[in-house]
């Protein structure tokens, strides 16, 4: 069981702990029934759970860009109290993400974005790299640590320690490019994740799912042309970042949806382009990049997703890891901005991949 942070002075206690082990978890929060917990949870023997982990660092939350940004540390507050109580980090192990290091980094970013990033940090106040994007002091040390997350995450469900691993981070990254944070993302955490798997681990094969509502601009332009990756993607068209609708490789296969579509649309592109790409490719690992901003209670898209369409989806890409690739998958965060939809739909997510339904 994994230890369980649900608030930022939780968070805090990650710093004081050895990592060098999975971590069990205490007794139920205080104040939380065990019976609560129990009860959102099918408690199943040991040896039919998936395990799985779930991979933070306090400094995520230390990270924000000015008051009344969407993308702000109550979000990963929302979804850790969702999960704590629905008893869903109860089955999981938690994890603190280390630092990526700058040799981790170059695989999938040009070094001067490196060191102009460090450069820009500022000791205090904010520093602004264009309209929606901004540092504070913390940003910087939360960056490495959200890439370093994605490297920890494939180096332990690539050598079977773990089926599934979930990656609960702030900055997102999918957006970043080799040579420029945009969107809110400063490094493209999983692109360093997937390189550290075809680089170091030497994986032949590897694919990553978005479905995020803007389009994975970054990952798309850092990983194109790569013949040991292929991209599958949704996203909401005539938005942020405008582009996608024109693949930039045959590697790339991304399904634009127009505005005001709906679950359906969604359903179509998985079942009619998704998988059928995936199962040609055959690839030995699945990474996730996990937008929730799709949902028709989220103000920043205009698309009609609802939470029985982030489970059915989650258990389509669980059924199709564990028939294609012995259940390797690793997921991480990127958008989301409704607290309730996204902590909503980030269990369902989680309950999918771990065989809680």
């Amino acid at each position: 069981m994994g230890r369980i942070f649900a608030s930022a002075a939780g968070l805090r206690e990650l710093a004081a702990v050895d990592w060098s082990l999975p971590r069990r978890a205490a007794p139920p929060h205080p104040g939380l029934p065990r019976s609560v917990a129990a009860g959102c949870v099918k408690v199943q023997p040991e040896e039919h759970r998936v395990k799985a982990a779930y991979i933070t660092h306090p400094s995520f939350m230390r990270h924000e860009m000015g008051p009344h940004h969407p993308e702000c540390p109550e979000r990963l507050a929302a979804i850790s109290d969702r999960l704590l109580l629905r008893g869903v980090l109860d089955v999981m192990d938690t994890l603190e993400a280390p630092a990526a290091t700058p040799e981790q980094i170059d695989r999938a970013h040009d070094m001067r974005h490196y060191y102009e990033l460090q450069a820009a940090a500022p000791a205090e106040g904010y520093a602004s790299l264009d309209p929606d994007t901004a540092m504070n002091p913390h940003t910087w040390t939360a960056a490495l640590h959200a890439a370093g997350a994605l490297v920890l995450a494939t180096e332990l469900v690539a050598r079977g320690d773990y089926r599934r691993a979930f990656c609960a981070v702030r900055p997102p990254g999918h957006h970043a490019t080799s040579g420029q944070a945009m969107g809110f993302c400063f490094f493209n955490n999983v692109a360093v994740g997937i390189r550290h798997a075809t680089d170091v681990l030497g994986l032949e094969r590897v694919a990553l799912i978005d479905f995020d509502v803007h389009h994975g601009n970054g990952s798309e332009e850092i990983l194109a042309g790569d013949d040991r990756v292929l991209m599958v993607s949704t996203f909401q068209t005539r938005l942020y970042p405008f582009n996608g609708e024109e693949a930039r490789g045959p590697n790339m296969c991304n399904v634009g949806l127009p505005p005001y579509s709906d679950g359906a649309a969604l359903r179509a592109a998985v079942t009619d382009r998704w998988l059928p790409a995936l199962r040609a490719f055959r690839p030995q690992m699945l990474f996730v990049s996990a937008g929730f901003d799709a949902h028709r209670e989220d103000d920043m898209s205009h698309l009609g997703w609802r939470d029985e369409d982030y489970a059915w989806m989650s258990r389509e890409i669980a059924r199709f890891a564990d028939e294609a690739c012995e259940g390797r998958v690793v997921s991480t965060l990127e958008g989301g901005y409704h607290l309730a939809a996204l902590a909503r739909c980030v269990e369902l997510h989680l309950r999918a991949l771990l065989g809680l339904d």
